[in-house]
């Protein structure tokens, strides 16, 4: 085959090679940053390599969790905020994971964009490394997709993949019945759902990502993209001391359509919605949107982001753990013998 004068480049095309391996040049030290034991190989290989033994663990069963961002990214991306969506990518799989009782190992991550930013894309991906750091999680491998035609000038999309392990027969839920207490662990926000609903509310306040926040300090924007808390380490702690029966990350459907998830059939909960007061940036999206109760505890955390179902005669001393851990921490409920969910009082 000859060379022809004016022949076309991949680059001609679109696609950067050369960009898409400085980026993962720029980001191997981030990535080295989370390094676990277990890890058998860095990035740049066709695959990555984790050692279950070197972890640890004796009888492993895999936990396996997948998630986006969702819409939160647009308001990243208008606003150029894009340092802390890393952190919500890693949180909505990981947090997912420790509901099932599994210990996060390590995570891939995906990143597909028209043409690739070489600068956005490494500080989304060290927002990557710093959840996984603080999830005891390794990044050990992902995709950097560089798709000409696909995604509008400046956009991109993210999704996460992470792999968890336990011993086998302790997995959650396990054990929830009547009675047991629900401790609710505070949300610093919005967290990762909701955002289609949160951007038609800003749209119909009529301000701007750049207007002062009312409800915070900083801009409108920025305390949006306040990224998802992780409950990862603090989870485990509380598992490992014993009681937990079952832990439910409050998501997409809110308190009444999550909490649900871990109960066993023929059981339901009541919660006291007195039992905490409804952060701010709640009750703005609820005033400006004249939101019914109803509608906001099915659509957003509702300033609660995880639940731990637990032994009545072991809540309190789980509280000590949990709040030694850095939560802070309202008994909020119990699970009866009703199913579904009830609640008394009124959000506050």
């Amino acid at each position: 085959m000859t060379d022809g004068k004016n022949g076309i480049t991949y680059a001609d095309a679109g696609v950067d090679i050369d960009a898409g391996n400085a980026l993962v040049e720029r980001i191997k030290p981030a990535a080295k940053r989370t390094a676990r034991p277990g890890v058998m190989s860095g990035l740049g290989g066709f695959g990555a390599l984790f050692d279950l033994k070197g972890a640890g663990f004796v009888d492993p069963v895999l936990v396996a969790a997948t998630d986006g961002v969702g819409t939160k990214l647009r308001i990243a991306i208008d606003t150029g905020h894009v340092d802390g969506v890393g952190i919500d990518l890693v949180a909505m799989c990981v947090n997912d994971l420790v509901c099932q009782g599994a210990e996060p190992l390590f995570f891939l991550d995906y990143f597909a964009t028209g043409k690739l930013d070489t600068d956005t894309a490494a500080r989304v991906i060290e927002g990557i490394a710093t959840g996984c750091a603080q999830s005891g999680c390794a990044l050990i491998g992902g995709e950097t997709a560089e798709m000409p035609g696909m995604y509008p000038a400046g956009d991109f999309d993210l999704a996460g993949f992470a792999v968890g392990a336990m011993e086998r027969g302790t997995d959650l839920p396990s054990g929830v019945g009547e009675g047991d207490v629900l401790l609710g662990l505070a949300s610093n926000g919005v967290h990762s759902n909701g955002y289609s609903l949160v951007r038609k509310l800003v749209e119909v306040s009529g301000l701007g990502w750049d207007a002062d926040c009312p409800w915070a300090d900083g801009s409108l924007g920025e305390a949006l993209l306040t990224p998802t808390r992780l409950y990862v380490t603090q989870a485990l702690a509380a598992v490992k001391a014993g009681g937990v029966h079952a832990l439910a990350h409050i998501t997409g459907g809110g308190l009444t359509e999550n909490l649900p998830r871990v109960l066993p059939e023929g059981l339901g909960a009541q919660i006291d919605l007195t039992a905490w007061d409804l952060p701010p940036v709640f009750k703005w999206l609820a005033q400006t949107g004249g939101m019914a109760e109803s509608e906001l505890l099915k659509t957003f955390n509702c300033g609660i982001g995880m639940i731990a179902v637990v032994a009545p005669d072991q809540a309190d001393a789980l509280t000590a753990v949990l709040e030694e851990a850095g939560e802070t921490v309202f008994r909020i409920g119990t699970v009866t013998g009703a199913p579904g969910v009830a609640y008394t009082g009124a959000l506050r």
